[in-house]
């Protein structure tokens, strides 16, 4: 059996492994799919994160260096890859109640033919339909940080909204918005396949960010009232800028990236002096939510399970391109790393039967 890992900075290639035995707690799972995450795990295999020489010190709410002696945050050689996967039991412990051989079932876990999974009192082990569609299932990550992203930047019906940064996040936050009535919805990013899919999944407008002001289109296309609320995944600095520019006075960003240090230029003057908006830095696993204790990351879960599980979400094109498993270490140095602009969410298919698509 195989497992896709990390051997160096920027180095992917398929390992063998042997599984363990299974403790009375466990199920073991073949895998059918799977899926990285392009966003934080990209920081690790570049070898950028934060987390390889520091660490958030939950007492004192900041990061901190390790110390010397203390092992670094990611070492790589066995760094596994991967976020979500879906398989079909074929095994079960001892003690395990809730799940039966032939189940079908979606969790968080690295890119490889088998997991071995805690089966008692763990709801991240999602059960799900021999209909239900994977790719929606390994969105169960990035639909989190979507919802979080729409509701802390306090949507509602008739609001103008825009989302910056189409990868599945943006996506996934896109149909979000529209269903939650807003009256425009704006999506921005320069890969124009990504712009493609936002217009077919509710996006009024698309704009190229490198194409156009994004701040004055934002402005123009909402009658030069502005966004009530954005949703910015991009990370990058000239989107906060632009976002700045484009906000109506008193609305929200709802910054959902995880981003790198910002180089000089960021200017909170001007329009972001001006127009009286707010920033929230949101994100959808921090305990206690905003919004404890109604809302928690397990009903966050909850909540977007359901809505991929029931279609209200579709996922189809955010997951693109699909590979197949013994491809898998080219295809993610290509379509996660090296070339993103190719890709929107790449998935992992088993089995070697069919081509990729």
């Amino acid at each position: 059996m195989k497992k896709l890992v990390a051997t160096a900075p920027r180095k992917a290639e398929l390992r063998e492994y042997e599984d363990r035995g299974l403790k009375s707690n466990e199920v073991k799972v073949k895998v059918e799919f799977a899926a990285p995450k392009h966003g934080t795990e990209i920081a690790d295999f570049r070898a950028t994160s934060p987390f390889i020489d520091g660490k958030f010190d939950e007492e004192w709410r900041v990061f901190t260096k390790r110390n010397e002696d203390e092992p670094r945050g990611i070492e790589f050689g066995d760094l596994p890859l991967g976020n979500m996967w879906v398989g079909t039991i074929t095994e079960i412990g001892s003690d395990v109640t809730e799940y039966e051989v032939g189940d079908r079932v979606c969790s968080y876990g690295p890119i490889k033919e088998t997991q071995i999974v805690n089966a008692i009192d763990n709801y991240k082990l999602r059960k799900m339909s021999k209909e239900a569609s994977a790719k929606n299932a390994v969105c169960y990550d990035p639909a989190q940080f979507a919802l979080s992203g729409v509701r802390d930047a306090n949507v509602r019906a008739g609001d103008n909204v825009v989302v910056i940064g189409l990868g599945a996040i943006g996506q996934i936050a896109i149909q979000l918005a529209k269903r939650a009535g807003a009256s425009v919805v704006i999506g921005v990013d320069p890969i124009e396949h990504r712009r493609d899919i936002a217009e077919k999944y509710g996006a009024d407008y698309t704009l190229d960010s490198m194409m156009c002001d994004v701040g004055m289109e934002i402005k123009r296309l909402t009658g030069k009232l502005g966004a009530d609320a954005i949703i910015e995944t991009s990370g990058n600095v000239y989107a906060l800028q632009a976002a700045l520019k484009g906000l109506a006075y008193g609305g929200t960003i709802a910054f959902v990236a995880f981003a790198k240090e910002y180089p000089a230029g960021l200017c909170f003057g001007r329009e972001a002096h001006f127009n009286y908006g707010k920033i929230i830095f949101s994100r959808a696993c921090s305990e206690p939510n905003p919004e404890y204790p109604r809302w928690n990351r397990k009903r966050i879960e909850d909540t977007v399970w359901e809505l991929l599980m029931s279609g209200y979400l579709n996922c189809e094109d955010i997951v693109y391109p699909v590979v197949k498993f013994e491809d898998c270490a080219e295809a993610f140095c290509r379509y996660v790393d090296t070339h993103p602009e190719e890709s929107i969410k790449m998935g992992v298919e088993f089995g070697g039967e069919k081509e990729c698509y």
